[in-house]
């Protein structure tokens, strides 16, 4: 199966130069790459989140196979849709799916389910892509769309993943795509996103689903960054940096209702 680009044209250019050059200049950094464990990254039109997600990727050594966490927006398909088949086209090149590992993340947890539906229009995971291939032309991805689970099942698939990476003692960066806060104003965003934010760098995966729940923190991919954080601490993870925070109101200059952007590396 050939995964089209859902939001190609619309949330990053559609065609291969306009694309390239404009994760390349996302890209440029003068900050040398270091591995990561997890890293969490933004996944709005590039105009917005672009200077965030560039900044994560252009510090993190982006291995040949890393695992995309992602919300699902469109409500379509399983609670946690694996895609294990294919290849997605990007206007900058193809990704292929690692089959054998999306196999043993399958066969590791039951909360998986083969769902490529889940995956056909929702445009959280595919906006990653591009930086990573650019990063990586050797990529290959297992993608992940998960709902709201509970924290328990959250465990359940954070720690299946951190067995299947330990057991294939291949490199894998895991890979969280999320916002922050949405359409409030800037400097309340900004103190709600904090808050998340403090827990990630925490690396607590269980106060950050009860701080954004409790504090109304409308931070759409809470659940992948909360596995993410899970499977990191199996793999040994320490610390976590903050590598940028900002808003749309940085570009568009209307501070009255943004949406926040933060990037993690989790190490």
């Amino acid at each position: 199966m050939i995964r089209q680009p859902a939001v190609a044209g619309q949330f990053y250019p559609g065609s291969k130069q306009a694309l390239t050059e404009e994760v390349d200049r996302y890209l440029k950094s003068d900050k040398e790459p270091i591995s990561a464990i997890g890293v969490v990254s933004p996944h709005a039109g590039y105009i917005y989140s672009g200077p965030t997600a560039g900044k994560v990727f252009a510090q993190t050594i982006v291995p040949e196979t890393c695992i995309v966490l992602a919300p699902n927006h469109t409500g379509m398909g399983a609670m946690a849709a694996v895609m294990s088949e294919g290849t997605w086209e990007l206007p900058t090149g193809e990704v292929p799916i690692d089959g054998n590992l999306a196999g043993k993340l399958k066969a590791a947890c039951d909360d998986f389910s083969e769902d490529a539906i889940a995956h056909l229009q929702e445009h959280s995971l595919e906006v990653q892509l591009p930086f990573m291939l650019a990063r990586q032309p050797k990529l290959s991805i297992v993608p992940i769309t998960l709902q709201h689970i509970r924290f328990d099942a959250c465990e359940r698939i954070g720690r299946a993943i951190a067995a299947v990476i330990k057991d294939s003692k291949q490199d894998i960066l895991i890979v969280a795509s999320s916002d922050m806060n949405h359409y409030e104003e800037h400097e309340l965003t900004k103190k709600k996103d904090q808050l998340a934010i403090d827990k990630v760098l925490e690396l607590d995966p269980k106060g950050l689903l009860t701080t954004c729940a409790s504090e109304r923190i409308s931070m759409c991919g809470v659940v992948p960054t909360a596995i993410m954080l899970i499977a990191a601490k199996e793999l040994g993870a320490t610390k976590a940096e903050l590598i940028s925070h900002m808003t749309s109101g940085d570009t568009s200059g209307d501070y009255g209702s943004v949406v926040g952007y933060a990037g993690i590396a989790v190490r």
